[in-house]
């Protein structure tokens, strides 16, 4: 399949050396990759920082700014990026009010940015730590344990970013992230399949009247193959699973910031 690209091992680094040309309100370093507010850091104000596989742009290097995240880590095609790129990306942002991960739950993602948040914490960075997942496609996938956070990563970043910027301290910013979170639902449909360049063919292939609902965005199974038949009916069914998805429980890990530990919490999360 033709992509407009000149190497697959470049272009992540292509896409950043580009933006760092095109927005001079932003700090990109090549190695390893990360982009930072240019002002940063932002003395007194906590940071956020997220990151994940690169593929989804403008997630998550589209949203660094005044009043959304401080720092995003890329990492290469659908892949996430590595605990060093995390770390000294905290390291930059960090203007002593603390440092904030927003992690979408995909098991690599939740490994590094676990790593991530030991370092900085060895350093004395005061650190925090929100995990993401609000897909009710399913509850467990190829790559996450639990369902996979998606599309409410927006608004963590936004909402969550103007509330530090407002001056919210590092617990009160923890605690918004966790109640978007929680509040928060989505699913998503394909009537086709992504192409990863390194792979250079469809994930996966559809007839022309079929869809994946529930579909994951790496292109993951949903929750079944069906027909297309309209619109309206595509979307009464996905606002069904939406309203009807059951109310659920699970623990997380979180990171007691006190003890210097992670410790594990049992959530229950209400229908809508």
């Amino acid at each position: 399949m033709k992509k407009l690209i000149n190497a697959v091992d470049a272009v992540v680094r292509e896409q950043l050396m580009g933006m760092a040309a095109a927005h001079p309100e932003l700090k990109v370093r090549i190695e390893p990759h990360y982009i930072t507010r240019a002002d940063s850091p932002v003395m007194g104000k906590v940071a956020l920082v997220s990151g994940g596989g690169s593929g989804h742009e403008p997630m998550h290097g589209g949203l660094v700014g005044k009043g959304m995240l401080d720092g995003a880590c890329p990492g290469e095609i659908f892949t996430s990026p590595t605990p060093d790129q995390m770390y000294e990306c905290g390291q930059a942002v960090d203007g002593g009010a603390g440092v904030l991960f927003l992690v979408k739950n995909y098991t690599g993602d939740v490994l590094n940015f676990e790593t991530a948040v030991e370092l900085l914490h060895g350093d004395g960075v005061k650190v925090g730590f929100s995990l993401i997942d609000d897909d009710v496609a399913v509850k467990d996938s190829l790559y996450t344990a639990g369902r996979r956070g998606v599309a409410t990563t927006v608004l963590c970043e936004k909402l969550v970013g103007a509330a530090a910027e407002a001056g919210y301290d590092l617990t009160r910013c923890e605690a918004l992230a966790r109640r978007i979170n929680n509040q928060s639902r989505t699913i998503g449909v394909a009537t086709h399949a992504c192409t990863v360049p390194a792979a250079g063919k469809p994930s996966f292939t559809l007839a022309d009247n079929e869809l994946e609902f529930g579909v994951g965005i790496h292109g993951e199974p949903g929750i079944e193959r069906r027909p297309f038949t309209d619109l309206n009916t595509l979307v009464d069914d996905m606002f069904k699973e939406l309203a009807d998805n059951t109310p659920y429980g699970r623990t997380l890990r979180h990171w007691d910031r006190a003890s210097g530990s992670w410790q594990e919490e049992h959530t229950f999360i209400e229908p809508l």
